[in-house]
C-alpha cells in the first residue's frame, strides 16, 4: 500500500472527495502482514494527520494514514 500526501492509502483516495465534513478522524497503521489497527481517533483532521506523519517518521516499516471515522 502507498501512502499518499492527503493521508489515504493510494487505493482509497479516490473516495475522499465525496465525503460530507467529518468530525471525527482516525490514525490507521498497516504492519508488514498487511494487518491494520486503528492508533488513535481524533476531533481535528490536522492532529491526526500530525501524528501520522511523527509515527511514519520513525522510520519503521509500518504504514500510517489518516481517515475518516464511519458513523
Amino acid at each position: 500500500m502507498q501512502r499518499t500526501r492527503g493521508g489515504y492509502p493510494a487505493e482509497d483516495r479516490a473516495n475522499t472527495d465525496k465525503l460530507p465534513h467529518m468530525s471525527a478522524w482516525i490514525v490507521w497503521r498497516q504492519d508488514d502482514n498487511g494487518n491494520r489497527f486503528e492508533v488513535r481517533r481524533f476531533d481535528d483532521r490536522a492532529a491526526a494527520e500530525a501524528l501520522a506523519a511523527e509515527m511514519e517518521a520513525r522510520g519503521h516499516k509500518q504504514i500510517y494514514w489518516v481517515a475518516p471515522a464511519e458513523s
